[in-house]
């Protein structure tokens, strides 16, 4: 499986950073043996720090069809942030599946909410309701945005509902020791399950937006069931393609059957 990570600057002009997308998703398609599988960060549609509410689009909007002619026309199956109404002053915090023939397949918004080192999310945002699975590129994609990662459980619910790759599209907060536990921790929902980890975070802010302070870390990874960091991408924009073998998940089970080892009889 040839898995693209796609990370991107995101900044105030949802057409601006659609543009950006569709570069990076004809990039990843055009790159020596393809790609089946493009990950862009969490709100890929608009940066944080602008006025959510005004500029949402629904999912049957223009944007994010634009996103799935692209992924037909490439033929590559896609998870990226976006944002969409709720019915509220808020919207939601949403990514998005779309597969290889432009179909949307599925949706999940956002549980966690960043409250926390002076932000408030939930001002702007409502959280979802549910853990969602997508059906993609012939695997089970359980994804988690940004935040989200530091609730080990959600991973766990992911993997119980038959998750094999676990995908983490974040625009994570700057600030000290952030991006330190940016990778620990999506390393950890690596090792702790065994599985596959696609992070992708946008690269970071070069300007202030609007309000607020810059977001994105860069440092997208992609972590292997041991723990192994197969790559990381640093600061800067970039867009790369890497193998990800399904058949080390098993491999590595047998040598740490860790999930088997669970105590359901007391957790």
């Amino acid at each position: 499986m040839r898995v693209a990570l796609c990370q991107i600057e995101v900044g105030d002009d949802p057409k601006e950073n659609l543009d950006r997308v569709l570069a990076a998703l004809a990039e990843a398609a055009g790159t020596p043996g393809g790609c089946d599988l493009a990950v862009f960060p969490e709100a890929s549609f608009l940066r944080f720090g602008n006025d959510l509410a005004a500029a949402v689009e629904p999912l049957d909007g223009p944007w994010v069809t634009a996103v799935r002619e692209a992924a037909r026309d490439h033929g590559v199956n896609v998870v990226i942030g976006a944002f969409e109404p709720s019915g509220t002053d808020r919207v939601f915090n949403t990514v998005i599946g779309v597969s290889s023939d432009g179909e949307l397949v599925g949706s999940y918004r956002k549980l966690h909410l960043f409250d926390a080192f002076g932000d408030h999310e939930s001002e702007r945002v409502a959280p979802g309701d549910r853990p969602v699975v997508l059906d993609l590129a012939g695997h089970r994609l359980g994804v988690i945005t940004c935040y989200d990662v530091r609730f080990p459980e959600l991973a766990r619910a992911l993997v119980d509902q038959g998750a094999d790759i676990l995908v983490i599209p974040a625009a994570w907060g700057q600030g000290v020791f952030k991006e330190e536990h940016w990778t620990t921790l999506v390393r950890a929902r690596a090792i702790e399950n065994t599985t596959w980890v696609v992070a992708v975070g946008k690269a970071p802010d070069r300007t202030r937006p609007p309000r607020g302070l810059p977001g994105g870390v860069g440092r997208s990874r992609l972590i292997d069931p041991m723990g192994t960091v197969v790559t990381d991408l640093g600061p800067f924009p970039s867009v790369r393609v890497l193998d990800l073998d399904p058949g080390l998940t098993a491999r590595v089970r047998e040598t740490l059957p860790s999930l088997s080892h669970r105590r359901r009889d007391v957790l």
